[in-house]
């Protein structure tokens, strides 16, 4: 049997212990799904996109310090998360996790609102970078055509054409997307040398050392410099969102609970890499801080570009790789959030979730999903038309949604960690059920006339008191908690931050209302789950098929 039928019959094997059977292609190896974790962060593309956020709060110090701490305790979130995504490597990701680890009263109720939260995270998330595509495309075009008076409609109308784009991809070629995420890998690096090497070579005037190293902003008009650093540092946050996107992929992947990890790991070192060298190459090549700011293009980056290299032609050409590699990532997220709402729907989890589970026999994917996260994040564009504020604070749900996702199955795991619950990789399942067993009896004679305990399974999915079994990729014992727990508490400082407003005074217009929005979305589906969806959501299902093969029934087998 050649070595990818074996590697195949493992992989359904294991998804078959988590539950659910094969029905998407596998279609992503190692490299491929490294590509995609890679260009999902796009980071460097990031730190030009989102440059003005930490530099207004913290000035260059702030925002180069903060990208290094930023990356740092970001690699330990994601380590967690790939420790969570070695020992269950399942589409659904957070919702599964939480289930499987929280304890049997709050199961069911915690995963259906985390499923929520990380569902409508990626659907903010598509509409998010969409409408960075499409109005990147507006500040090409301002640069290039002084006259030109920027709306906002024609902002949204761009974003229905990137986002018509994604759909293609995701749709009418999906099994272009491992090669062209392969493609777009090759692309990213080359595109950062590029430019990076222009604006070094190119700037008319370097910056000084002091100016990029020792300098410090406060331009919200914070009461202390400090609480500048803390408020910007969420522009160096929102650099690493998402990184999440491959466990998303994991049935669609080789190997899934070694490569899940390594591409998420990997993609974190390479793209803090080049995401810091970018840094630092935008404040050195800074130039005039008032026309950056204040730019026509709303894209300080492009306003950038046209400073160093005095050209309209050239600043373009610059920009568009931008542009190019933004509406790539907005290609990826959309499969990704596809992939997160067909999960949660193949478990009941969503409204109309027998149409969102539906699965193309002909191309294996989820194309009901594709269509909804795509008409759902177009109709949120529309909001963008009436208040750029209202819609920032929508789209709040790419920060608070995700670190609130990870934090709760990461606090969890925590929780078995310290109290040493979690299995060693390898454990024999049936021989420790046997000597279990043969303990009770041993014991309480009296027990061996009663019906016999159910095996336990390797997975938690619709089996309230499953064992856990550490995965391929985990920190060793002590060095794991310490991970765990600084995960925690920075994720828990991430989340304080995030619904700060940006400056002060505060007003209605500038108020950060991101709390109201990812509260709403917890306690409203929190109440929902109580008030209707208790009585068809019970947790990840155990698909038929698997069903019959692992001996479960009742309303634990799904469809």
């Amino acid at each position: 049997m050649a070595d990818h039928e074996i590697t195949s019959t493992a992989d359904d094997a294991m998804l078959a212990m988590l539950g659910k059977k094969q029905v998407l292609k596998r279609r992503f190896s190692l490299f491929t799904l490294f590509g995609f974790a890679v260009c999902e962060l796009i980071t460097w593309e990031t730190v030009l996109a989102l440059f003005s956020q930490s530099f207004e709060n913290g000035g260059p110090a702030g925002a180069v310090y903060g990208f290094i701490i930023s990356w740092a305790s970001t690699l330990s979130v994601y380590t967690v998360i790939s420790e969570l995504a070695s020992m269950a490597p399942i589409a659904g990701g957070q919702y599964y996790w939480v289930y499987m680890l929280a304890p049997p009263r709050w199961k069911t109720v915690s995963s259906y609102v985390i499923g929520w939260l990380t569902t409508l995270a990626w659907v903010a998330t598509v509409a998010t970078e969409t409408l960075f595509a499409g109005t990147m495309i507006q500040g090409i075009v301002a640069l290039d055509y002084p006259d030109y008076d920027i709306q906002r409609w024609h902002g949204t109308l761009l974003t229905w054409a990137v986002i018509t784009g994604c759909i293609f991809v995701n749709v009418v070629i999906p099994a272009w997307l491992p090669r062209f995420e392969a493609f777009i890998l090759v692309f990213h690096i080359s595109g950062f040398i590029a430019i990076v090497a222009t604006l070094w070579v190119m700037t008319p005037e370097i910056g000084s050392h002091a100016s990029v190293w020792l300098t410090s902003l406060n331009e919200g008009g914070w009461p202390t410099q400090g609480l500048s650093y803390c408020v910007g540092f969420l522009g160096n946050v929102a650099t690493f969102v998402g990184a999440d996107a491959s466990v998303h992929l994991a049935e669609e992947v080789s190997n899934a609970a070694v490569n899940i990890p390594r591409a998420i790991i990997g993609a974190m070192c390479i793209n803090g890499s080049v995401g810091f060298v970018m840094m630092v190459t935008i404040l050195y090549c800074l130039g005039d801080v008032d026309s950056v700011l204040n730019t026509e293009t709303a894209f300080p980056f492009i306003q950038i570009f046209f400073n160093s290299v005095g050209s309209i032609a050239g600043a373009t050409v610059m920009a568009a790789v931008v542009l190019t590699l933004t509406w790539s990532c907005a290609i990826g997220i959309t499969t990704t959030a596809s992939r997160m709402t067909w999960s949660f729907a193949r478990d009941n989890g969503l409204p109309a979730s027998r149409l969102l589970s539906r699965v193309s026999t002909r191309s294996r994917v989820p194309v009901t999903a594709v269509l909804a996260v795509t008409s759902i994040a177009a109709l949120l564009t529309l909001i963008y038309i009436g208040s750029e504020t209202a819609f920032n604070d929508v789209i709040s749900l790419t920060i608070t949604g995700f670190y609130g996702s990870y934090l709760i199955p990461a606090a969890f795991l925590l929780h078995h960690r310290v109290n040493g619950t979690i299995l060693p990789r390898g454990t024999d399942l049936d021989a420790l059920t046997a000597a279990e067993g043969l303990d009770e009896e041993t014991e309480d004679p009296a027990a061996s006339s009663s019906a016999p305990k159910p095996k336990p399974v390797s997975s938690a999915s619709g089996v309230a008191h499953a064992r856990l079994i550490w995965g391929p990729f985990h920190l060793p014992h002590w060095l794991g908690i310490a991970n765990n727990a600084y995960a925690c508490c920075y994720m828990v400082f991430v989340i304080f931050f995030s619904v700060w407003p940006p400056s002060t005074p505060v007003t209605a217009a500038s108020m950060n209302y991101s709390v109201v929005v990812t509260g709403g979305v917890m306690i409203l589906s929190a109440v929902w789950y109580f008030v209707r969806a208790k009585e068809v959501y019970r947790g990840p299902l155990i698909d038929r098929e698997v069903a019959g093969i692992m001996g479960v029934g009742g309303v634990e087998a799904g469809r």
